[in-house]
């Protein structure tokens, strides 16, 4: 167990030293407003610079993460970051670079910025795109700000956004928060959108249909060129969410599939680091009839220099202060660069034969609902080990124990007692089959001794908690 830092501390312990501070007090309060003046020094650890770096190595330890074993969190695309991105991103031109310099003195942070932009377009089919979305879920609501400023111009005042049933939680979020009224799609036998559900809700009074392509489930939306047409037909806006567009890149373009708009997670794809906390990156590409509507400032290439141009009385105007996250964004560039299209296209191939190989191996001892030929990621089921009185969560719990992090639970929610997983092309066969070896381990355990997967997680810092209570009585004192 590690002790906080303050354990550590001893009066006297220093880990660096600053000079001797040549300000007084009258001095200070000429200068500094009276809620800025301290009475009494900072509370502050004093410890040795070993110490400090000793504590959150050891801390890091404790927390799972890509870099120390597999991360089947499905949707979620937890791929390795090529630690190249972090380097190129840490160059003084980049990471010290200030977004209010003259334009004249950071070129080549736009030119990142514009060929991004670019690639972005290539890769999905269309025509622009802006990168200040700041995350998934920003992207979203950037996304459906332009689809509404689109009927907006129009003099239309359109109500509902349609969604299905097995959709990401934020796509809902994001239409209410631009003030659209939601309706739910049902998904057919086969896990896609029941076709007649949506030529019965499909009307002038629709903005557009946000779909998840491949869908949660991890399967293609084998209709979706006739989802296009119903939903066309009115006017209304084919939105992309672009969360699974791993199994997409060099395979399959939003752009030539029909949809009108797409958000691209960098963070995901991408092999950016996220979770934590962030940050992300949600990018949006649009077809050119949506391009006027993008935010501003716009990337420009003109005189021979890139600049930021306003001239868009269309836009919807700024989502963001400035140009999103620009360390993010160049990570993900370099991340497109060093694979090409053709490296790119591999990566969605594997990942897909990567699901594929899991599916079929899980499903010899776990529900698999909708066992066909999927993406990037398939969706299993706890529901047959109810009866033993096992739920998913006690599955996931003991996952932990193995050292490896467990997939998505309890979604999408048109799966009773879902086990999402996602394996990414970054696993290899070896790492997969331990992986599949733990579940069938637990799945023993289940028939054998129950109560150990009811206890568990046994060997991490922290063991099973109230979550109940933990959501209602946050207490984030360590050890207290």
């Amino acid at each position: 167990m590690e002790k906080i830092i303050f354990d550590y501390s001893k009066s006297g312990k220093t880990g660096a030293a600053l000079p001797p501070i040549r300000l007084d007090m009258k001095s200070a309060e000429k200068i500094l407003p009276p809620d800025l003046l301290r009475e009494n020094d900072p509370d502050l650890p004093e410890v040795s610079e070993p110490e400090v770096v000793r504590h959150f190595v050891n801390l890091s330890c404790m927390n799972h993460h890509v870099d120390r074993d597999m991360y089947p969190l499905g949707s979620c695309t937890m791929k390795y970051n090529p630690k190249i991105n972090d380097k190129l991103a840490g160059l003084p031109g980049l990471a010290d670079v200030h977004p209010f310099q003259p334009k004249e003195t950071i070129q080549g942070a736009l030119q990142i910025l514009f060929e991004t932009e670019r690639d972005l377009c290539e890769i999905t089919g269309m025509h622009s795109a802006t990168l200040q979305p700041a995350a998934g879920a920003h992207g979203e609501l950037t996304g459906v700000l332009v689809m509404k400023k689109y009927h907006e111009s129009k003099g239309e005042q359109r109500k509902y956004i349609l969604i299905p049933d097995s959709a990401h939680g934020t796509n809902p979020s994001s239409a209410h928060s631009a003030n659209f009224e939601t309706l739910p799609l049902k998904s057919n036998e086969r896990g896609c959108i029941d076709l007649e559900d949506l030529k019965a809700k499909m009307n002038s009074d629709v903005a557009g249909l946000m779909l998840t392509n491949p869908n949660t489930l991890g399967l293609f939306e084998e209709e979706v060129k006739q989802i296009v047409d119903i939903v066309h037909q009115f006017d209304g806006v084919m939105y992309m969410d672009g969360a699974n567009l791993n199994a997409l890149l060099g395979i399959v373009r939003p752009g030539d599939m029909g949809f009108d708009i797409t958000h691209i997670n960098l963070h995901k794809t991408f092999s950016t680091p996220h979770g934590g906390g962030g940050p992300g990156s949600g990018p949006i590409a649009v077809t050119e009839k949506f391009a006027k509507f993008l935010p501003i400032p716009r990337i420009v290439w003109k005189n021979g220099i890139y600049q930021l141009s306003c001239d868009y009385p269309d836009s919807i105007g700024k989502v963001i202060g400035l140009f999103g996250n620009f360390g993010v964004i160049v990570r993900a560039y370099v991340y497109i660069r060093m694979y090409g299209l053709a490296g790119l296209t591999q990566v969605s191939r594997n990942a897909i034969l990567n699901a594929n190989y899991m599916r079929v191996k899980v499903a010899e001892k776990y529900d698999v609902p909708y066992n066909r030929f999927c993406m990037h990621e398939f969706v299993a089921s706890g529901e047959g080990h109810r009866q033993l009185g096992i739920k998913t969560l006690d599955i996931a719990k003991r996952l932990l124990d193995f050292g490896v992090h467990a997939p998505t639970i309890y979604f999408p929610l048109i799966v009773k007692e879902a086990l999402m997983i996602e394996p990414t092309e970054s696993e290899d066969k070896e790492s997969m089959d331990r992986f599949i070896s733990y579940l069938e381990t637990i799945d023993k355990e289940a028939h054998e001794n129950p109560e150990i997967l009811h206890s568990a997680p046994h060997d991490t810092p922290v063991r099973r908690l109230d979550e109940l209570k933990a959501n209602k009585e946050l207490n984030i004192c360590w050890g207290k």
